[in-house]
């Protein structure tokens, strides 16, 4: 990870207080570098700011920006032009106003900055991050970065207070879709087999438990072409998607997964069991022992034990169907 430099200074403003703040970037891309080459020889490919319809080339100060006129005319602005703009040049985050957490939906979220304190004494900061935390609420702000005005939700992560820029109202598109006007008959069993499988499937999120699995597989294929190895040999291919399409009604489907579900985490638990080398006895009597052993958050699993003994007449039941 590279080391954490601060990219703005200034301070942060509420009413008569003032908190000098740091702002850092607090995310960074994880993905594996790379750059185009010739697929025939591997010759790097190079980029070049040419005029259209000619060969020669324009420094990268002679550029500037067009835009188009309502009218659909093309008018050309320069550097010189865009630092005329009338934006706050003042580096200060400007609290405007103090919401409900609830209100402001994650869709309008867009890059987040961690804040640090730029003063000897981090009081206003932490009394600031821990009255926010306390009112459960955002602090909704502007601020001017690389001479554009945004607008940011201030809200406290792990203890930091963080600042998340906001896309405006009108770049969130509307969701307008066809089947929005249509509304379909769910049936009652369906709802409440539809809930009991979330319910089997529910628990804290962990963000340490999820990985980029398109990077690993893509570091394996880069790893393996270097040594001139098969990166993934070829399997017999995996029946059960096939068998699962079998399940044409939605409530048979719904009723199979959350079996599924049970199933597995039974599994599970047994295989939790056996590892452990103080517990002889449970190996011996898993059903009957897990309820007494298990947190009361795993119960459910416990519970759905009955499903090991239905997951075996699964095959027979589609077959019949």
């Amino acid at each position: 990870m590279n080391p954490m430099r601060s990219i703005w200074k200034g301070d942060l403003s509420f009413g008569l207080v003032n908190v000098p703040v740091k702002v850092y970037s607090a995310t960074e891309s994880h993905d594996r570098k790379s750059y185009q080459v010739d697929s025939k020889d591997g010759t790097r490919i190079r980029y070049r700011r040419v005029r259209e319809g000619t060969d020669s080339e324009v420094d990268y100060s002679d550029i500037a920006n067009a835009y188009e006129t309502d009218s659909g005319e093309t008018v050309i602005l320069t550097k010189e032009d865009l630092g005329m703009l009338p934006v706050q040049k003042s580096p200060e985050i400007s609290i405007l106003e103090f919401v409900p957490t609830e209100q402001v939906d994650p869709i309008y979220f867009d890059k987040p900055y961690y804040l640090e304190p730029a003063s000897k004494s981090p009081k206003a900061y932490a009394l600031l991050a821990q009255a926010l935390q306390k009112t459960d609420r955002l602090a909704i702000a502007n601020f001017t970065l690389r001479n554009r005005t945004r607008l940011a939700a201030l809200r406290v992560v792990d203890g930091v207070m963080t600042l998340q820029t906001l896309l405006w109202p009108d770049e969130v598109r509307a969701a307008d879709f066809d089947f929005l006007g249509d509304e379909p008959e769910i049936r009652p069993q369906e709802l409440e087999m539809a809930a009991s499988l979330i319910e089997t499937m529910a628990k804290d999120f962990d963000p340490t438990e999820f990985e980029d699995t398109y990077q690993v597989e893509l570091s394996k294929l880069v790893e393996a072409k270097s040594e001139g190895a098969e990166a993934f040999p070829t399997t017999e291919e995996d029946t059960s998607a096939d068998e699962d399409s079998e399940v044409a009604d939605l409530l048979a489907a719904l009723r199979a997964s959350v079996k599924d579900k049970g199933a597995s985490d039974s599994s599970s638990d047994d295989d939790e069991k056996k590892s452990a080398p103080a517990k002889k006895a449970a190996k011996k009597a898993p059903a009957k022992k897990a309820p007494a052993k298990k947190a009361p958050a795993k119960k459910a699993a416990a519970k759905q034990e009955p499903a090991k003994k239905t997951t075996a007449k699964k095959t027979t039941a589609k077959k019949s169907a």
